[in-house]
C-alpha cells in the first residue's frame, strides 16, 4: 500500500445517496459501506472533514418554493443535514473511528458549534470531523459549506461522492452524446454552467485554488481510491 495523496481533505456526501435506493431517509447498510471505506481511509493517516447534505430528508429550495419563506425553507434543510451527521457519527463510532459533530447553528445538546481552530485540532489528533447546518445561513448550499470548510480547515482537495461519475458535457441522462472529462478547469465550469457544483461553490473553489474531485459513491470504495491517487470521476482545477 502506497502513501496517500492527499493528507487533509474535506469529503462531501450528498443525503440522497445516504438514502440509497428509497431515495428518502437512510440506508444503513449504504452507511455502513461508506463508514467502513473512511475507517479505511483514517487509518492510513488521512485528516478527513466531512460535510453532509440533507436531501434525503429535506430540500430547501426545491421542497419549500413557492410555499413558504425561503430563509425558513433553507434552515429546515439545514436541520436535515443533522440527522444525516449524528447518523453518519454513530456508524463510525460503532467501528471505533473518533469522530466529532460540529455544526454551524449552536446546539449543544447533541454537537459542538462550530470553531474553527476546535476542528483544525481534532483533525490534528486523528479524529473525523463532520460539519452540520451548512453554512448556517440561509441561500447557501451545503457545496458552499464544504468548498467554506475546506479553505478553513486549509484541506488539500474536496472530493464530492455524488449520485454521478463525473462531470459531463450534458446531462447523460437526456444526451446520449455526453462526454465525460478526466479534467477540466473552473473557468469552464462557469463558462458552460455544467452543474457540479453551484456558481458560489464553484468560484469559491477556484478562488482558493481547492481542487474538486467529482465521482460516484455507488461504490463507496472511490473515496479510498482517490486519496490513494487512483485517477477516479472527474477533477476540477486550475
Amino acid at each position: 500500500m502506497g502513501d496517500p495523496r492527499y493528507k487533509r481533505v474535506l469529503l462531501k456526501v450528498s443525503g440522497e445517496a445516504l438514502a440509497g435506493n428509497k431515495r428518502y431517509g437512510l440506508d444503513f447498510e449504504v452507511i455502513g459501506r461508506v463508514c467502513d471505506v473512511i475507517r479505511d481511509c483514517v487509518a492510513t493517516g488521512v485528516q478527513m472533514g466531512i460535510v453532509v447534505g440533507g436531501g434525503n430528508f429535506w430540500r430547501g429550495v426545491k421542497d419549500g418554493g413557492g410555499k413558504m419563506d425561503r430563509t425558513r425553507a433553507d434552515h429546515m434543510g439545514m436541520m436535515a443535514t443533522v440527522l444525516n451527521c449524528l447518523a453518519l457519527a454513530d456508524v463510525l463510532e460503532q467501528r471505533r473511528v473518533d469522530v466529532r459533530v460540529q455544526t454551524a447553528i449552536e446546539m449543544r445538546a447533541i454537537a459542538e458549534p462550530y470553531i474553527r481552530s476546535r476542528a483544525i485540532r481534532h483533525l490534528d489528533k486523528g479524529r473525523v470531523v463532520i460539519f452540520g447546518c451548512g453554512t448556517g445561513s440561509p441561500f447557501f448550499s451545503t457545496d458552499t459549506a464544504a468548498v467554506l470548510r475546506a479553505a478553513e480547515i486549509d484541506a488539500d482537495v474536496i472530493l464530492l461522492a455524488k449520485n454521478i461519475d463525473g462531470v459531463y458535457s450534458a446531462d447523460p441522462k437526456l444526451d446520449p452524446d455526453a462526454v465525460k472529462y478526466d479534467s477540466i478547469s473552473y473557468d469552464d465550469i462557469l463558462a458552460q454552467h455544467l452543474e457540479v457544483m453551484d456558481s458560489t461553490a464553484t468560484s469559491l473553489s477556484m478562488d482558493n485554488k481547492i481542487p474538486v474531485v467529482l465521482f460516484a459513491l455507488q461504490d463507496p470504495k472511490n473515496i479510498y481510491r482517490v486519496i490513494m491517487g487512483e485517477n477516479i470521476g472527474t477533477i476540477v482545477k486550475e
